[in-house]
């Protein structure tokens, strides 16, 4: 496996050279940028694999970035936010980050984090057990493109939280799924207190099926 490339994404210096030698440290490939076109230049010449980014950016800020990035197939996103509060944690869920930590961070916390998701989208053996296409009820869950399209032809491009849960729900037929389960599928990690990743995950779901009126689902 070839080393994943880290792009930190911090307009604060101190905390974007902490993050570049931290990771560093872990052995990746790491680059910095300090706004969102300094990413996109970033993204057109090197393969990205992991962006650890801070929400609070100047310009077009990290939610607004988030858009972009979940665009990108096998991406992982890990959102910093300096508040401690649910709405920077849920917005950035609902737009398909991967996961978020709230600064100050525990350094060790976030390599641990960052390692286990980019297990999930550096490995070509993630996905190699899913169907390209997987169809029901008029529905087409399709791997190559990471989409959900609907018996209307609508696409809609799914992060892969989204997608690796709904995939779960539809290998799984009829079965009772855990939130542990659903966590592990998702993001690579355990359960935290109070953790709202899974309920904002299956409500995203839920609103792709909702754009259907007529759909019977």
């Amino acid at each position: 496996m070839q080393t994943p490339n880290v792009l930190i994404v911090e307009d604060e210096v101190v905390t974007r050279t902490t993050l570049k030698s931290l990771f560093e440290a872990e052995g990746y490939n790491v680059f910095e940028a300090e706004n969102g076109d300094q990413m996109h230049d970033f993204f057109e010449n090197h393969a990205i694999n992991l962006v650890i980014m801070d929400i609070n950016l100047p310009g077009k800020n990290g939610l607004i970035l988030a858009r972009e990035v979940r665009d990108r197939k096998n991406v992982g996103l890990i959102f910093l936010t300096g508040r401690d509060n649910d709405v920077d944690r849920i917005l950035g869920l609902e737009i398909g980050a991967d996961d978020y930590l709230t600064k100050p961070f525990n350094p060790r916390e976030l390599t641990i984090r960052a390692r286990n998701l980019l297990s999930r989208t550096t490995s070509s053996a993630e996905d190699d057990d899913l169907p390209s296409r997987v169809s029901f009820n008029g529905w087409t869950l399709d791997g190559d493109s990471r989409s959900l399209i609907s018996p209307t032809g609508k696409e809609f491009r799914l992060p892969r939280s989204e997608f690796r849960a709904l995939h779960l729900f539809l290998s799984n037929p009829g079965k009772i799924l855990t939130r542990e389960q659903l966590i592990m599928e998702m993001t690579g990690r355990e359960l935290r207190p109070n953790d709202r990743t899974v309920d904002v995950t299956i409500r995203r779901i839920r609103k792709h099926f909702e754009s259907e009126p007529n759909d019977e689902e």
